[in-house]
Parts: C-alpha cells; sequence; structure tokens
C-alpha cells in the first residue's frame, strides 16, 4: 500500500481553512465522502475521533497523521490536506500542524493500516520536502510533492 497509489487530486487539498484538529478532520473526512471512499461519514468520523482521544496523532515537524478503523471503508482509503496557518493538534513535539495525511482502513485489516502510517511517518523527515508540500499551489504539485 503506498501513498502514490493510495492518494489522487480527488482526495487532496492545498487550502484547508479550520483552525481547529475537529475542524481540520472534517475537511478532511468531506474528501474521502466527495471521491465516494467513505460510506458513513458519522461513524469515520466516530472512529478517527476515539482514536485521538486515546492518543493525538499529531507527531513533529508540523505533520499529523490522524487514522482509524471504521466499517465505512471496504479497503484502506487516505486523503492529504495542508493549511495555510498552523492550527494546534496536541502534537509531540507541542508545535502546530500544517501537513494532514489521513487514513481509514476496515477494523479487520491491520497490515495495510500500519504498512502505511509506517511509510507517512518517513516520508516527511526531510524539511525539503516539509516545505515543498506546505508551499504547493495545487493538489497535483502537492501529491508529486508526496510521492516523488
Amino acid at each position: 500500500m503506498s501513498l502514490s497509489t493510495t492518494l489522487s487530486e480527488e482526495t487532496a487539498a492545498v487550502s484547508l481553512r479550520s483552525k481547529d484538529k475537529q475542524g481540520i478532520i472534517n475537511e478532511l473526512l468531506d474528501l474521502l465522502v466527495a471521491a465516494g471512499a467513505v460510506t458513513d461519514k458519522p461513524a469515520a468520523l466516530k472512529a478517527v475521533l476515539d482514536r485521538e482521544r486515546k492518543m493525538s496523532t499529531g507527531m513533529k515537524y508540523g505533520i499529523a497523521i490522524p487514522h482509524g478503523k471504521t466499517d465505512s471503508v471496504s479497503a484502506l482509503v487516505a486523503c492529504v490536506g495542508v493549511s495555510a496557518e498552523p492550527v494546534p493538534f496536541d502534537s509531540l513535539d507541542g508545535e502546530p500542524s500544517r501537513i494532514f495525511i489521513m487514513t481509514l482502513s476496515p477494523p479487520e485489516k491491520t497490515g495495510p493500516h500500519l504498512q502505511f502510517l509506517a511509510e507517512v511517518s518517513q516520508l516527511f523527515k526531510s524539511e525539503v520536502k516539509r516545505a515543498a508540500a506546505v508551499a504547493a499551489r495545487t493538489p497535483a504539485e502537492l501529491l508529486s510533492v508526496i510521492t516523488r
């Protein structure tokens, strides 16, 4: 399960507008619903928020990886978004986030979910790549930064 096969222009956004964690999660879910990847937004939202309550998915370096397991998807799905302004996300380093990659998977499928999260966590170790993602002007440009 790779970023290049999971993400599309339809599931990428370069202008997230929300100013808080729940708003960002909602915007990301809207991308997946619009793409036909999520059949039940309230169930998906509950799964992601339940996961956030256990431990924040705000990582380091301005990146957050909200995720959850839900029956409202038939296979692993993902989306990516960038916010013009930093958003508080209870991150490990205490810094706000600007790059958000959400993934949802069915409860019974653990392998692809863990593989995807591991790939995402490796992706943004480069400051240059993070800066390029934040500077992206279109979904296609964002995807080219993420998938190369």
